[in-house]
């Protein structure tokens, strides 16, 4: 099944990139900046988050990474150092900054990898998955490059609320729903754990190792 407008569809994709761009390159800026990294080194983490799940996913895909077909991206990260550095009192006071930007970049990178996936003919679950890999990856870059354990492997809860977005979707999807609130819908879900999980310090059971208790 596919979507009646795929012009409509398109359009959105574009949009959902741009946005999620914009939202990611200012989450790594702001990560960067509480490092006190120089305004170069804030643009480089900011751009590797903001391009690093997008091109993993289109690598295994087989396309061209999305960035390399239009120069926006890199002016979108360029806005994005422009408004951090503008708008840095106004953030610090803003303790929660990073986590919101974070989670909507998450979520619109979610939804373009799922949108993207499906309309190059690919089963959902596929779909799900790359939703999933185009929202985490960028955080996991961002993390290494700041060298920080990456927040995907701790037990809060990041990559399974956009699992849970994809799942959203798949549902929505199933039910032929507008593509615009399909979208609307999964964004909604993604932020709503996620911020629920910061909130309420909601996680995953960790694993144990039994023998560490027994060393000698």
């Amino acid at each position: 099944m596919s979507y009646p407008d795929p012009h409509l569809v398109h359009t959105l994709q574009q949009v959902i990139e741009f946005v999620g761009t914009l939202a990611f390159a200012i989450s790594g800026l702001r990560a960067a900046a509480n490092r006190h990294y120089d305004w170069f080194g804030g643009f480089v983490c900011g751009f590797a988050v903001a391009i690093g799940g997008g091109t993993i996913r289109d690598v295994m895909l087989g396309v061209t990474p999305f960035w390399m077909t239009s120069a926006i991206y890199i002016e979108c990260t360029f806005l994005a150092l422009i408004l951090v550095v503008a708008g840095n009192r106004l953030t610090n006071r803003m303790d929660n900054t990073w986590l919101v930007f974070d989670t909507f970049g998450l979520a619109l990178f979610t939804i373009a990898g799922i949108q993207k996936t499906i309309a190059l003919g690919h089963p959902f679950w596929v779909a799900v998955v790359m939703g999933c890999i185009t929202g985490s990856a960028g955080g996991v870059i961002r993390d290494v490059l700041l060298n920080l354990e990456p927040l995907i492997f701790k037990k809060e809860i990041y990559a399974m609320a956009s699992v849970a977005g994809g799942m959203a979707y798949w549902l929505l999807y199933h039910w032929h729903v507008n593509v615009a609130v399909t979208a609307a819908v999964t964004f909604a879900v993604v932020c709503l754990i996620r911020f629920l999980a910061v909130r309420y310090h909601i996680s995953l059971p960790t694993l144990h190792d039994d023998r560490s208790g027994n060393k000698k």
